[in-house]
């Protein structure tokens, strides 16, 4: 018996692992962001993990965001992939030992001829494939990179749930900023309607103003139906994202709060930090990582592969010798097997592996390039909106004033209708298109932490799988140990 650890030494010490051994490639990273003099960013300071808090320091979006890192389904969707991958892996790391281990056992017996013949066996089988090229290596390095790839999947998940969260609560609150301006106009314009009633009932001007206020009237009205539809529709999306009915959020939705304002300077952080912050560059990594490892595997094919074995038992026609040295029974063998004809396809093969490795090397040097565009584009957009709220309100107020002095001046006779019209419509649009734009500054800001990658940090290094709710992780306890008693 002892021929086989001799011959196991033998072939693991001339072991080794066929293909390529995988480094991060190098990839070019601008060294300062274009807008980077403004004082409305910050490349000094590090990015914040809770960003959300600092940038809106609101509480309700506060307690939405952590409901939302509770609840969400799809956050939980990705925390079960990476137990996939977590299995994967210990499939994967099982497969170096031992493949056959089998405990087997016979009793028969016969007649034939009058005479009556008993069988009795019992035996451990063991097969071995030695991991002689890698072959089994290379599986276990590409599955804990996939690993690592699913662990960066629920970490982009994060980044976008945290920001979805945050992104519609700006739209929440600015579809009710917009609503109560809408009601504020309707409320003025009603006032100038009166005012033109009564010029007409004294008879000191004609019904045409009378009803150019009228139409101005129902056409500020008509406005109101669609942002209901909008502040709806938001809410409901925010009960997706909250993994909440539309009915169970609607009573915290329905609560009223002012458009978040924004910290003015940003911390962006260096463009270098990019590479470890942004989840999907982590993943695009990892899994060019896991795809060289498959182009060494794909190589053993192309040798012989090893094994070594054998059993040991009883074999004996009565059972009171079944364990005695009378009925002892064993055997070793060692062995190869070689695809030899086959080498055409299983080239071909190694060379598709090796093409998709290259495929995710571009992909890879591709999405690099794309987050630093995400970046400049969410900054430059937060930059510029905010100086367009500053414009805003300036003819917001300059349109307030001339709403008030036109219809002083038309009460004393002094202007005509058409001038306190087009005041009334031109402040409506103005105190209208001030409020999109400042959600506009909130959402942009939004858009600059998700491209810097903010939010998955929050998980503070804890496995994705530990963060999945604990009657999950019990329900599929008790179903794996309903089966393994149904096998016992």
């Amino acid at each position: 018996m002892r021929t086989a650890p001799a011959l196991a030494a033998v072939l693991l010490a001339g072991c080794t692992a066929l293909g390529p051994d995988y480094e991060a490639p190098p990839v070019t990273s601008q060294t300062e962001y274009t807008e980077a003099e403004s004082s409305l960013v910050d490349s000094a300071a590090a990015l914040d993990p809770r960003w959300w808090r600092v940038a809106f320091a609101d509480p309700v979006l506060d307690e939405l965001v952590n409901m939302a890192l509770q609840n969400n389904l799809t956050l939980r969707s990705a925390g079960l992939r990476v137990l996939q991958s977590q299995q994967q892996l210990a499939i994967a790391i099982g497969s170096q030992y031992p493949q056959q281990q089998q405990i087997s056992g016979l009793a028969e017996r016969e007649q034939e001829n009058g005479t009556r013949l008993n069988n009795y066996n019992v035996g451990f089988n063991l097969t071995w494939e030695i991991d002689f090229w890698g072959r089994f290596s290379r599986q276990i390095e590409s599955a804990s990179a996939d690993l690592d790839a699913s662990v960066a999947n629920y970490d982009q998940a994060m980044v976008s749930l945290v920001a979805q969260v945050a992104q519609s609560y700006v739209l929440l609150r600015t579809f009710q900023d917009r609503l109560a301006i809408a009601q504020q106009n309707i409320e003025l314009q009603k006032e100038s309607l009166r005012i033109a009633q009564a010029k007409l009932d004294a008879g000191d001007t004609s019904e045409l103003d009378v009803d150019q206020a009228t139409s101005l009237l129902y056409s500020t009205r008509a406005t109101v139906p669609s942002l209901q539809i909008s502040l709806q529709q938001t809410k409901n999306a925010l009960a997706l994202l909250l993994g909440n009915t539309p009915q169970q959020f609607n009573p915290l939705a329905g609560t009223m709060g002012a458009i978040p304002t924004t910290t003015p300077a940003v911390a962006l952080g260096m463009p270098q930090d990019l590479i470890r912050q942004r989840p999907d560059i982590r993943a695009a990594e990892r899994q060019m990582a896991a795809q060289s490892a498959q182009i060494g595997f794909a190589k053993t094919e192309l040798y012989p592969q090893f094994s070594i074995g054998g059993s040991i038992g009883s074999n004996t026609m009565e059972t009171d010798d079944l364990f005695s040295n009378e009925g002892e029974a064993w055997s070793i063998f060692g062995g190869f097997q070689w695809n030899v004809l086959n080498y055409g396809r299983l080239q071909s093969n190694v060379r598709l592996q090796d093409a998709l490795f290259q495929q995710l090397l571009v992909d890879y040097q591709f999405t690099v390039l794309q987050a630093q565009v995400d970046v400049e584009n969410a900054i430059v957009a937060y930059i510029k909106t905010y100086q367009q709220v500053k414009e805003y309100r300036r003819a917001e107020t300059a349109a307030q004033l001339a709403v008030n002095i036109s219809t002083a001046q038309y009460q004393d006779g002094l202007v005509d209708f058409n001038t306190v019209i087009s005041n009334l419509n031109a402040l409506a649009t103005q105190q209208d298109v001030l409020a999109s734009a400042r959600g506009d500054v909130a959402t942009n800001l939004v858009q600059v932490y998700r491209a810097l990658g903010g939010g998955w940090q929050v998980r503070d290094n804890r496995d994705p799988v530990d963060l999945l709710p604990a009657e999950m992780k019990d329900t599929m306890k008790q179903r794996t140990d309903a089966w393994e008693g149904v096998l016992q």
